[in-house]
């Protein structure tokens, strides 16, 4: 049996290279570990992670992310809670569901999608995450604010700076205060395009939440820059990574690939085991607001804890054969994989569940649609092994395929 001092740290290249083999310690020996250098419980366990994200005895708070996400967004939704933090939610989650997702935003979706395709669809060759999956989510998010997609790359950078600050687990001086300029910077481009947008409401996205309001409610400049901020980081670097592991985890199972290409029905199948296998966040934190007591220990009032999602979405006791990738398992269901309901934990669950996993979903079903259409015979570029980067978030760090262009 392994102890906690056996398993690899969090913060070493040993880890960095491949989580999986030191989730597995943890679950099976060490399911409660206290993490010097973040100054955080670690969990593993499905059961254990579960519970921090379902909780309904208010056990666990999302108080953590006044200091880990307030000084890179502002305050956000997800550091709200009770009533507060439904009318908000509620100003906010029509536009990423139903007929507003269907008839405003697909449309957008699609072309984004067919724009980016079509500067490398007669090439023959491309590598999928520089040219496509970085790209895309950073441009529908932009479209549906209404933002000037020129701005692409300032996008792309704020958002690559937002999510260095949140996987800062080391805490590097450099790495803070770049997320921090990220936030005035943010700010002096958006609060100006909100005041504007508040005069001269246009059919977009930013117009709507600035005219939404609940139980006479309004959201502020402040609300809607702090969202703004978290959709274009959480939405784009999410998506980003689960878009080029769905073609890493299809294009290392040709039979599971085919099967996709001829039934296009299975792909939020092969977008839910995606974020169970390689899920693109590996760790949520969470709070304690009293005394818990957990598989491995118990856990103090007032504790971050650090949600292992990498390691739950793995667990034995909850999935068969959990290191093999398998779309057609029958112990994931896909109804519910995008909702509050999902047995993988990728999108976290219960009342802080991911208000943009059906628009997560839409621009999978989009994107890898027609990426497959554009190249019939996608296959990994010769000698390529994809290779994954990142512990707070994770996914290949490129993907170079070939393909025969469609017509050729």
């Amino acid at each position: 049996m392994a102890t906690a001092q056996q398993v690899p740290d969090i913060l070493s290249a040993e880890f960095a290279e491949n989580p999986y083999p030191a989730y597995r310690l943890m679950r099976e020996s060490a399911p409660l570990i206290w993490h010097e250098a973040t100054k955080s419980y670690l969990i593993s366990r499905y059961e254990d992670v579960e519970r921090a994200f379902k909780d309904k005895a208010s056990a666990f708070t999302t108080e953590n992310y006044h200091w880990q996400l307030e000084p890179v967004h502002g305050k956000t939704i997800l550091q709200l809670s009770g009533r507060e933090h439904a009318v908000r939610r509620a100003l906010v989650a029509p536009a990423f569901r139903g007929s507003d997702l269907e008839e405003r935003f697909l449309p957008v979706i699609e072309s984004n999608s067919r724009r980016l395709i079509d500067t490398f669809r007669h090439t023959g060759g491309v590598d999928l995450v520089d040219a496509f999956a970085t790209r895309f989510p950073v441009n529908v998010i932009a479209e549906m604010l209404g933002l000037d997609q020129a701005d692409h790359a300032r996008f792309h950078g704020w958002y690559t700076a937002v999510i260095a600050f949140l996987g800062n687990l080391s805490g590097d001086p450099e790495v803070t205060a770049a997320g921090e300029r990220t936030r005035i910077e943010f700010a002096e481009y958006m609060i100006p395009i909100i005041r504007d947008r508040r005069e001269n409401p246009g059919d977009d996205l930013l117009s709507t939440l600035c005219a939404a309001e609940v139980d006479g409610v309004r959201m502020s400049d402040e609300d809607i820059k702090a969202f703004c901020s978290l959709l274009l980081a959480a939405g784009g670097e999410t998506t980003d990574k689960a878009i080029a592991s769905i073609f890493a985890n299809l294009l290392a199972h040709p039979e599971q690939l085919a099967a996709v290409r001829e039934d296009r029905s299975l792909m939020d199948r092969a977008f839910a085991e995606t974020l169970r296998f390689t899920p693109p966040v590996h760790m949520i934190m969470r709070q304690t607001a009293q005394e818990v007591t957990l598989s491995g220990g118990t856990v103090p009032a007032g504790a971050t804890v650090t949600c292992l999602i990498g390691a739950a979405n793995r667990d034995g006791d909850r999935f068969a054969e959990p290191d093999t990738f398998n779309l057609f398992r029958d112990d994931l269901t896909t109804t519910t994989a995008f909702s509050a309901a999902a047995d993988h934990l990728a999108f976290a669950l219960g009342r802080h569940f991911c208000v943009g996993a059906l628009l997560a979903r839409a621009e999978v079903r989009v994107g890898v649609g027609q990426l497959l259409d554009a190249m019939p015979d996608l296959r990994p570029a010769k000698g390529f092994d994809p290779v994954e980067q990142g512990v707070f978030t994770r996914g290949p760090r490129s993907l170079p395929v070939e393909f025969t262009p469609v017509g050729s």
